[in-house]
């Protein structure tokens, strides 16, 4: 199990303003070494509960809340994460649960009993929440990411583009998923998570964005169509 406790700052840019951010800010840090020409891919099955209470949290701002995904890295994938992510005040604090393909694919037809087959206490713990609490997948969201990496205070940068996603199939190893886009290919977000402090020549970097920081989630984007949530 893979725990971090850390800030995150979001940002809606131009592509225009991506190239231009992402050219200077590699010119400073490291990129991750899994990023391909426009970055790499990453595909994201959300659950929630029957009466939708982690989304209608995050509308409604709710101060202390939660997301559980399962996340793997495109059709091919053969493992996935099951991660939940839970807001803080201003921190984010992240669990992972590294699967199989095959358990994975279980969580996927609702079968959470294929996390008791884990030793670590976050997976019971997602065993009892998923099942007490009735969680279902609810939504699949797919993007490109390039992503970049500085030591210091564990700060990652990220530019996440092309963003589509359905709400009809959950199956995040399909090959044939059939997805619409959730937000105009015009636009991409930034986001900047980190311990502690961001440094200064990051904030410099960061101020030339040309916006304000945003609350924009992708997992509501993916419900668009059953809850009606426009952008």
């Amino acid at each position: 199990m893979n725990e971090v406790l850390r800030q995150e700052k979001k940002f809606l840019i131009s592509i225009d303003k991506y190239y231009e951010l992402s050219s200077r800010v590699g010119q400073v840090v490291k990129e991750d070494e899994n990023n391909r020409g426009e970055g790499y891919v990453i595909r994201s099955l959300y659950f929630d509960t029957i009466d939708n209470r982690d989304y209608f949290e995050k509308e409604d701002g709710v101060e202390l809340r939660r997301k559980i995904r399962l996340r793997n890295y495109g059709a091919g994938s053969q493992y996935a994460k099951l991660e939940m992510k839970q807001k803080q005040g201003k921190l984010q604090k992240k669990r992972s649960l590294k699967m199989n393909r095959d358990d994975a694919r279980a969580l996927i037809d609702r079968d959470y009993s294929v996390l008791l087959k884990y030793e670590e206490p976050f997976a019971a713990e997602c065993f009892w929440m998923m099942s007490q609490m009735c969680y279902i997948p609810r939504a699949v969201i797919e993007y490109r990411r390039k992503a970049f990496i500085a030591d210091e205070n564990s700060i990652r940068i990220t530019f996440d583009h092309h963003i589509v996603g359905t709400e009809s199939n959950p199956d995040i190893f399909s090959d044939s998923l059939l997805q619409n886009p959730l937000m105009n290919d015009y636009l991409v977000v930034l986001e900047v998570k980190f311990n502690g402090f961001l440094l200064g020549y990051i904030k410099d970097i960061l101020e030339n964005a040309g916006t304000g920081e945003t609350a924009v989630s992708k997992y509501c984007l993916g419900r668009a169509v059953s809850m009606h949530y426009h952008f």
